[in-house]
């Protein structure tokens, strides 16, 4: 008898198509065929796009109730970021609607400088979020102050390596900082909760600015640029959950949310070798 290979779950990640309010979010995700979504509850940067279902019970309550109509679930929540003012403490009603939700991750970003204050942050956070069944996921940005893979494995070992650390490989990141294959396939696989899909033009930007417009506003269909999926998800196990992150400030709503999602999904299943 030939034994299965299971295959990895998709997430709608939020920022795929950030003028989803979540319910509507859920939806999309249902009717492209997703198993799960992430969430946006905090921006990115001050002033952007977020969606509070800490303080919005109404929207919180249509949520819960898409998710149980659709049997969508949800993945993680954006976005944590570590400064050098970071109290973990203010996330503990982030970690509680997260709980709610049944999410399962948090995605965590790095902007402080201080390699020992930052593990103590982080650390802590890790013992905030893990009695909601959390983890915390650092993803390396090379715009941040964890610019490589390296970095956040130093992070998570400097913090102790907490039982519910995560590191997070997003594919734009991957191709546009020094993380080589062979530092990815030696990452213990406990760290490792889900990844990150999309592509983009081969080549790294000489600035952040041009960094961080490409990773929010016009990131590529996996297979139409020049960052190496093939390579990089052969690197990573089989069944690792993956994230769909693909916003694009012009394509995304000449197609619409629905039309978008679905050519997301198609294209990473593609790259990824997984059949529908």
């Amino acid at each position: 008898m030939t034994q299965a290979v299971s295959r990895p779950a998709f997430s709608l990640a939020h920022l795929t198509a950030l003028s989803q309010t979540p319910p509507e979010l859920v939806s999309v995700a249902a009717q492209a065929g997703y198993d799960d979504v992430s969430f946006r509850l905090l921006p990115a940067a001050p002033g952007g796009i977020a969606y509070s279902l800490m303080t919005d019970a109404a929207m919180l309550d249509d949520t819960l109730a898409r998710l149980r109509d659709t049997g969508v679930r949800v993945f993680d929540l954006e976005i944590v970021r570590i400064n050098d003012t970071f109290d973990p403490r203010a996330y503990l009603s982030f970690f509680e609607v997260g709980a709610k939700l049944g999410a399962r991750a948090v995605l965590v970003g790095c902007d402080d400088r201080d390699p020992v204050r930052r593990a103590d942050a982080y650390a802590t956070l890790c013992e905030l979020a893990k009695p909601f069944g959390l983890s915390a996921d650092i993803e390396f940005m090379p715009w941040t102050a964890v610019k490589n893979l390296r970095s956040a494995v130093q992070l998570v070992e400097l913090a102790g390596k907490p039982s519910n650390a995560g590191v997070l490989v997003d594919a734009l990141h991957f191709g546009r900082s020094d993380t080589t294959l062979d530092e990815v396939r030696a990452l213990p696989r406990e760290w490792l909760h889900y990844a990150q899909i999309c592509d983009a033009p081969a080549g790294i930007p000489a600035t952040d600015a041009e960094l961080i417009h490409t990773a929010r506003c016009e990131r590529l269909l996996p297979g139409e640029g020049g960052i190496d999926l093939e390579g990089l998800w052969s690197a990573l196990p089989a069944d690792l959950p993956v994230s769909i992150e693909i916003p694009n400030d012009v394509r995304a709503p000449a197609l619409g949310p629905l039309a978008w999602a679905k050519q997301a999904l198609a294209a990473a299943r593609d790259v990824i070798g997984v059949k529908a």
